[in-house]
């Protein structure tokens, strides 16, 4: 029953490897939460910013559109807590509880709204074809700085937020958009010559 709650209708992960026990459904999970806090680790601090650039804006397309929106979510919230419980899990090794409630914290829980909607996009087919891949992705990325620089500006003021907390990402999050976007479509390409779609 409670891993009916927590599958997702069709992804790439479930078209790839075909599981549905809880014991998979967990795993998965799990598994999300540790390709986010590897994708984390590849952080180049700025010294005007609080906000560091990362692998995780791509952690979070890449493992929404891959475990659907319950199981992506889920994993997002996997990786906050370990975090939060000393797990050197976010960018650049930090961990604690005080980073959710630091300048950065609106960005991590906006990584759980976004995995949801993404997945919840990608379990109806759009991440089937580059063009409607592009979608999720996007919508994904607005989310994740809207939560992030909302949250930024109690810290240094709404005239500070956007160059501190948006305009610095921009180029970054375009190429890793365009990356995400191209990664899935190839992977269902891939399945299908497989036979396994």
């Amino acid at each position: 029953m409670l891993s009916q709650a927590i599958a997702p209708r069709r992804t790439l992960v479930d078209a790839l490897l075909q599981g549905s026990s809880l014991l998979y459904h967990l795993l998965v999970v799990v598994a999300g939460s540790l390709l986010m806090a590897a994708l984390a680790q590849v952080s180049i601090p700025l010294p005007f910013t609080p906000v560091p650039i990362t692998g995780q804006t791509y952690g979070v397309l890449l493992i929404g559109t891959l475990l659907g929106s319950r199981r992506g979510a889920l994993s997002m919230l996997l990786y906050i807590i370990e975090g939060g419980m000393g797990l050197p899990f976010f960018a650049q090794g930090a961990s604690g509880w005080a980073k959710l409630l630091g300048p950065t914290g609106g960005y991590l829980v906006g990584f759980v709204l976004a995995a949801y909607v993404i997945g919840w996009m990608a379990e109806r087919g759009m991440d089937r074809r580059m063009w409607t891949a592009l979608v999720p992705m996007l919508v994904g990325e607005v989310i994740i700085f809207a939560c992030g620089v909302s949250w930024l500006a109690h810290f240094v003021g709404w005239d500070k937020a956007l160059p501190l907390g948006l305009y610095p990402f921009i180029p970054g999050d375009v190429i890793k958009t365009l990356l995400a976007a191209l990664t899935l479509p190839a992977g269902w390409k891939l399945l299908g010559l497989w036979g396994r779609e």
